[in-house]
């Protein structure tokens, strides 16, 4: 049964202060004072140079908050660092739609990721890869090197290998270790373990281990989901619902196909999933490079998303949505992502970000996988976001708006007049860094 947590359905959150939409969010994830607090430059000069090398200073970055999102039946307010404007705003808006629909169905493998231990000079790869697999009790048994992860349940899991004859330097053999890390994204103990077990690979093969890393295609951690909209939500003055869906379908249909559109379609699922995972104090880079590998497992890179419109009563195979329509006959638009999601809510950042820890409480997670899982969801629902605007209004309207506080800002804008200068520029159509300039009555 779905935990009960108030609706994230904040209407006019957006035309709030910050001072009333802090107290609001205090209120709904149950902030005390020093997490409220932590919302608004918590890391500390002294913290961030224990953070990184070479420390002289902090970069500060939005933090904003979607709403809207209902997941397997439970309501989430969606920390996000971002500085892009209309991504926060898009993203809640999808999640609207897809609350007509149900809300968000996801699921996820086992936190299992890959490292990799590279072996060179083996002069019988087939011999070897015969004494590797009979050794794997005894390498999994020295790469269960983490007591924590052990104890959770997780640790080594299993030993593969992969022949790679013909590489610019020679043949390789490629030792894979399967480790169950749990909720920790799982690079450390990845790396210590292939580490540990690279000299007894040596001898087993008789080569040379070179690099003993994890992998980032963590292609056996993977988060998916799914939606079922109405047809009817996406109907405006100028479209109907079904022009809409058909239209999304045949978009994604370009990304599909086309590796040129898929990059920049696969680059606004990321505009979703990256500022969760920076506010959660995740690895945003490592979750970007395995996705975009995983986009072209098949020999060319294409959409990580798959959308079709049908029927309530079809479901069109894509996944296994029980979100409710009208009837089985309502058109409806459906939807899902799937991609390698390797996150953590343990170590790292995670735990050393005082806001990140914030981040953490206000999503309410139990573990990694959820985490992963929601993430997914954002990531749909910031694609359906771009292509909903892409095939009615054009992306450009909606962004330009948003987009016309920052040029007020750039133009060197006293705060309290941002928001005037930014509505002068969206009548006069002229979204530019001189007119603003102009405005204020300033050369340039």
């Amino acid at each position: 049964m779905a935990e009960t947590r108030p609706s994230s359905r904040l209407s006019g959150f957006y035309q709030k202060s910050v001072t009333e939409r802090v107290a609001l969010l205090s209120d709904w994830a149950g902030l005390d004072a020093g997490e409220t607090a932590a919302l608004d430059q918590a890391l500390s000069l002294a913290q961030a140079d224990k953070l990184i090398e070479n420390v002289v200073g902090r970069y500060g970055l939005p933090l904003g908050i979607g709403t809207n999102f209902l997941i397997n039946g439970k309501d989430y307010l969606i920390p996000l660092v971002v500085e892009e404007p209309s991504i926060v705003a898009a993203l809640s808006y999808a999640a609207r739609l897809a609350r007509s629909g149900g809300g968000f169905v996801t699921g996820s493998t086992e936190p299992v990721m890959i490292g990799q231990v590279q072996l060179l000079d083996v002069a019988d790869p087939e011999r070897a890869e015969d004494a590797i697999l009979a050794a794997q009790d005894e390498l999994l048994a020295a790469a269960n090197t983490s007591p924590t992860i052990a104890r959770l349940g997780g640790g080594p899991l299993e030993i593969r290998v992969r022949h790679l004859p013909d590489t610019p330097t020679g043949p390789m053999l490629i030792v894979h270790l399967l480790f169950d890390c749990r909720d920790a994204m799982g690079a450390n103990a990845i790396n210590t373990a292939v580490e540990t077990i690279a000299p007894r690979l040596e001898a087993l093969s008789g080569g040379r281990a070179l690099l003993r890393i994890l992998s980032n295609l963590s292609d056996e951690r993977r988060a998916w989901a799914e939606v079922a909209i109405p047809a009817e939500a996406f109907a405006t003055a100028d479209f109907s619902g079904e022009e809409v869906i058909h239209a999304i379908a045949e978009a994604n249909a370009f990304a599909v196909a086309d590796p040129y559109r898929a990059a920049t379609h696969n680059k606004g699922i990321f505009n979703g999933i990256d500022p969760l995972l920076i506010a959660t104090g995740n690895d945003w880079r490592a979750v970007e490079a395995g996705g975009h590998a995983y986009a072209a497992r098949d020999g060319q890179y294409r959409a990580l998303t798959e959308w079709e419109a049908g029927t309530g009563d079809q479901r069109l195979g894509i996944g296994n949505v029980q979100s409710p329509v009208p009837s089985p006959q309502s058109p409806v638009l459906v939807g899902r992502l799937e991609l390698p999601l390797s996150v953590g809510v343990v170590g790292g950042a995670t735990r050393s970000h005082p806001t990140a820890q914030v981040a953490l409480k206000i999503l309410g997670i139990a573990g990694a996988r959820e985490l992963s899982e929601v993430a997914a969801a954002v990531g749909l629902a910031q694609n359906l976001a771009a292509l909903r605007a892409l095939v009615t209004d054009g992306i450009q309207r909606g962004h330009m708006r948003l987009h016309a506080r920052q040029i007020a800002v750039a133009a060197g804008t006293p705060t309290e007049r941002v928001d005037e200068i930014a509505q002068q520029l969206i009548e006069l159509g002229e979204i530019r860094v001189e007119r603003a300039r102009q405005l204020l009555g300033i050369g340039y």
